[in-house]
């Protein structure tokens, strides 16, 4: 029987006033909510980084004895298709956290919670605007959140540079000079690209330097401007005319090989100087160049949401909400730090404050990240990306004109948005 507020007034039920406080929820409600809940929560990325967020779920369950969460790891490699697959089932996990555009795709299936309905308007307030704009569906809905930040920086070999007589280019005119420099030097490898390389990602950044996007604010593609074109074409002389490797090295082993700069992930900070102790005291690292439209760097990051079918939708809600908080992210961090793990939260107010990083090394990623953009949320988006990346490397690779590819680019956006 519903136990409404007006029966509160009722001294015979005295007793119930407790349970009665509670917004008018029914006892049946309030007993699913404090009832013991085992959920389950499947994070796109490494057995590490697992681990990091299980220290968040076990802090949890210390404040929630009822509530055990179970973090399980999916491969990269694999994790998009497994997601889908249960989504598409409506079964599986109550909790999920992959590509920042991953739950936008889910939900329009369905298969997410939309977390307006759960507090997320607080989290918003925290987050960093670009990126919790990337999360958001074109309609407006939440089905995921932010959970962490990546972002890229230029890393650099300052006995190299030191050498040639340069400095950190600031800017797109100061690096193809001080590439030209640096080979003048005798420096073979001066300048190469790690993640994003040949990609979306890479391109993603010039694009937007000068002052271009991939799409409108209404979701229609916009590869067809001189922005567009100025930005593939920067990009493609960095391959072609002066020397940028189109073979993709791993950031810290390509400066250890003598690569004098490499556009490389945040990842790779923490284990320089573990992996590579000879290069200890020899790099350093500086925000990618400003294109005319200004400095932007790519963000990226997981998103993670609640599932629809999920039987502790409330449950889970609370716990993404408290993945926010002050002790959670602490929690967090202070586990990647044992791990040397390069975790960036989502709130752009702990990047500096309690950071994984050393402090010159979080002000840089600070200052990349004011200025970020972050991947479009727009529909097809996610069907759409590895195709635009072939466009986009048969220019830089010569099979075809940078208008021709961007057309052909902008043709794929429109069909996968239909």
């Amino acid at each position: 029987m519903r136990r409404t507020m007006a029966a509160c007034s009722t001294i015979l039920l005295a007793a119930l006033s407790a349970a009665c406080a509670t917004s008018g929820q029914t006892q049946t409600e309030q007993a699913a909510q404090n009832a013991p809940a085992t959920l389950s929560f499947w994070s796109t990325g490494g057995d590490d980084e697992t681990a990091t967020f299980q220290k968040a779920a076990d802090l949890y369950h210390q404040k929630h004895p009822n509530v055990t969460i179970k973090v399980q790891t999916l491969a990269w490699s694999d994790a998009y298709a497994k997601l889908l697959a249960a989504a598409t089932s409506r079964s599986g996990p109550d909790i999920i956290s992959g590509g920042m555009t991953w739950t936008i795709q889910f939900g329009a299936r369905g298969a997410m919670v939309d977390l307006r309905k759960h507090g997320a308007d607080a989290l918003k307030a925290q987050a960093l605007p670009a990126q919790w704009e990337s999360a958001v569906s074109p309609d407006g809905s939440v089905f995921g959140v932010p959970l962490d930040m990546s972002t890229m920086t230029l890393y650099y070999r300052t006995d190299l540079l030191e050498k040639a007589g340069v400095e950190p280019p600031r800017t797109w005119e100061e690096l193809p000079k001080a590439i030209v420099r640096l080979k003048a030097a005798g420096v073979r490898k001066p300048y190469s690209q790690d993640w994003g390389n040949l990609d979306w990602i890479g391109y993603f950044n010039y694009l937007y330097q000068a002052g271009g996007s991939f799409y409108t604010p209404d979701c229609k593609p916009s590869l067809d401007t001189p922005q567009a074109e100025q930005a593939l074409k920067y990009w493609a002389d960095l391959y072609r005319e002066h020397g940028a490797p189109t073979a993709t090295v791993e950031g810290s082993d390509a400066l250890d090989t003598g690569t004098a700069m490499v556009v490389a992930g945040n990842w790779i900070a923490k284990g320089i100087d573990l992996n590579k102790p000879k290069l200890k005291g020899k790099w350093a690292m500086a925000t990618l160049p400003a294109g005319p439209a200004g400095p932007t760097t790519f963000i990226g990051g997981r998103a993670i949401g609640v599932t629809s079918f999920s039987k502790h939708v409330k449950t889970a809600a609370g716990f993404v909400t408290f993945l926010y908080s002050d002790e959670a992210i602490a929690a967090i961090s202070d586990e990647a730090k044992k791990r040397n793990i390069s975790y960036i939260p989502p709130r752009p107010d702990k990047i500096v404050d309690g950071s994984v990083f050393t402090p010159e090394q979080a002000q840089v990623f600070e200052t990349a990240i004011r200025t970020g953009k972050a991947a479009p949320g727009c529909p097809g988006w996610d069907e759409s990306a590895s195709d635009v990346a072939k466009q986009l490397q048969s220019a830089i690779l010569g099979k075809a004109d940078v208008k021709t590819a961007l057309a052909e680019a902008a043709e794929v956006m429109e069909r996968n948005a239909r």
